[in-house]
């Protein structure tokens, strides 16, 4: 019988044969009552905005084994997304395939291959159910939340997808991520166009990516200002970041972005019709906002026809 620390280390080498840029491993347990107590006073400011999603399923989201009966175990990976080359006019995250399908599609792969050593049971998440990513990404030892409120990998930066398999297998746990690198530095607060960003959190009702993604209300006359020439998301935060002068073109063919969408002019963006909409966007994050709502924001954006 194959024992958890041998187990732990080939789960750790099939997830980098799949193209992972980090695995870790946390043990399934209630989060920690400072943890708890912050998200609860967030959602009680309202910083959520119209994302009620955030407020349910509050005890699952804080305690892993109501989410999946019997689990034990948290498998931890980051996937690195940053493109080689990038249009302005979207987050960088969104300018590959949906990441939800791609990471998924490979956690299950690591499922299979972790039920090939030991029966194994278990369900893979990303961005897709009340988990604290982050959270759980410190407790695997991968990484620290900066204070853009994203998880930062040493020497890798923040242009990475988080994905989790809550499984029923008791295996061999990582030390958590202790340290912050973050130190006196507050470019990225610095950097945010509409104060979203500050010392004790993000207050999401001013994100521009929530903005243009989540919001599904009217848009400020002002907005076009603080879009400038991106319609959808916002990295200004990340480009601040003195961590991403490490980051490296992804290798994960998924990501890369289309000859299609860098082609993509002002005038062209401006006209865009549903139909050439879902044939730019197919199998892409964008779907998420839809046709209505992109140009909406084309609309109230900067860029010049």
């Amino acid at each position: 019988m194959i024992d958890k620390e041998e187990l732990s280390a080939l789960i750790k080498q099939r997830a980098t044969e799949l193209g992972f840029t980090a695995c870790g491993i946390a043990r399934a347990e209630e989060v920690a009552t400072s943890v708890r107590e912050e998200f609860e006073a967030w959602i009680a400011s309202e910083a959520h905005g119209t994302m009620s999603y955030m407020a349910g399923n509050l005890e699952k989201r804080m305690n892993p084994t109501l989410l999946v009966e019997g689990c034990k175990s948290i498998v931890v990976v980051a996937q690195n997304y940053y493109p080689e080359k990038s249009t302005p006019h979207l987050s960088r995250y969104a300018q590959g395939k949906d990441y939800h399908r791609v990471v998924k599609d490979k956690l299950y792969r690591l499922l299979q291959y972790i039920d090939s050593l030991t029966p194994t049971t278990g369900r893979a998440f990303c961005d897709s159910a009340p988990v604290l990513e982050r959270y759980w990404a410190v407790q695997a030892g991968i990484g620290w939340c900066g204070k853009n409120r994203q998880l930062i990998i040493p020497h890798t930066g923040t242009h990475i997808f988080l994905g989790e398999l809550l499984i029923d297998t008791e295996l061999s746990y990582d030390t958590p991520f202790d340290k912050n690198h973050c130190g006196n530095c507050n470019a990225c607060i610095d950097s945010c166009p509409t104060g979203a960003l500050s010392p004790t959190g993000i207050d999401a009702r001013r994100c521009l990516s929530y903005k243009t993604i989540e919001y599904r209300g009217e848009l400020s006359d002002d907005i076009g200002t603080l879009l400038q020439e991106c319609f959808y998301g916002c990295d200004r935060c990340q480009k601040a970041c003195p961590h991403n002068k490490f980051a490296t073109p992804t290798e994960e063919k998924a990501f890369a972005v289309s000859e299609q969408l860098l082609a993509m002019q002002p005038q062209e963006w401006r006209n865009l019709t549903r139909e050439q909409f879902d044939k730019l966007f197919t199998d892409s994050a964008v779907q998420r906002c839809g046709y209505r709502q992109l140009m909406r924001n084309i609309e109230a954006s900067n860029i010049k026809p």
